[in-house]
């Protein structure tokens, strides 16, 4: 199985931390993008395996980009994460269509057993 991952943050910190935590644990970060346009975009691209991706961006949003990336494939596998850790956000994420939530900011544990479960499904 790919172990392809494609990071969304507007932050450049955010995605460089993400990138970081993923690549040292030996899963290949395909591609970086700012908001869920351009997410969209290099999901068609480069089919990755796995999204990691914010909630709050400029342009499209989390929540939208998650919603035509699951019209594109509805198999795909995301994971969203941001500092909202509120029920609401959570339970909209699920019903957009992601797998899981990760809450900012970013433990290293925690994305690892995401990502770990997203791959074991």
């Amino acid at each position: 199985m790919s172990r392809s991952v494609l990071v969304v943050d507007d932050t450049t910190f955010i995605r460089k931390v993400m990138r970081d935590i993923l690549e040292s644990n030996g899963y290949n970060v395909v591609g970086e993008a700012i908001n869920g346009k351009q997410a969209l975009e290099m999901y068609q691209q480069h089919a990755p395996a796995l999204v990691i991706m914010d909630i709050a961006m400029p342009e499209m949003d989390g929540f939208e980009a998650v919603e035509q990336i699951k019209k594109i494939d509805n198999n795909a596998k995301i994971i969203m994460c941001s500092v909202m850790g509120y029920k609401e956000a959570v339970t909209r994420c699920i019903e957009a269509g992601a797998s899981d939530y990760i809450v900012k900011p970013i433990k290293t544990e925690r994305v690892l057993a995401a990502v770990e479960k997203a791959f074991s499904v």
